[in-house]
């Protein structure tokens, strides 16, 4: 998880590791932190402040939220040497780290 332009934003890689799903990481108002249940298959997260259950759709489907969506967020996976060729003011920032200071990406790219 992560803030996005102040948005709360949860990223998930699919089970084949190269498929991406992006979403609001809240429901009513209220922010959820999400963690993958490891060697579940199909692919589950599980959100620690109700403990439902969310599929790659971003569809709760167990647990008090279900039936429940998160909303989508528009992403698109993009290789870094064509993403820094068209938008070279773009920074870069490790997970959990900070942009340089004084500086203004167009984006803002998460490595891992």
């Amino acid at each position: 998880m992560d803030r996005l332009g102040g948005e709360l934003i949860v990223l998930v890689v699919g089970e084949d590791g190269k498929s991406i799903r992006v979403f609001d990481a809240t429901v009513d108002g209220r922010a959820l932190s999400f963690v993958r249940r490891v060697g579940v298959r199909p692919l589950r997260l599980l959100d620690a402040e109700t403990g439902s259950e969310w599929d790659f759709t971003g569809t709760a489907v167990a647990g008090p939220l279900v039936g429940r969506a998160l909303r989508k967020v528009r992403a698109l996976k993009e290789y870094w040497f064509d993403w820094k060729t068209y938008h070279p003011q773009t920074g870069v920032y490790a997970a959990g780290g900070s942009l340089a200071p004084g500086s203004a990406p167009q984006a803002t790219i998460a490595a891992p």
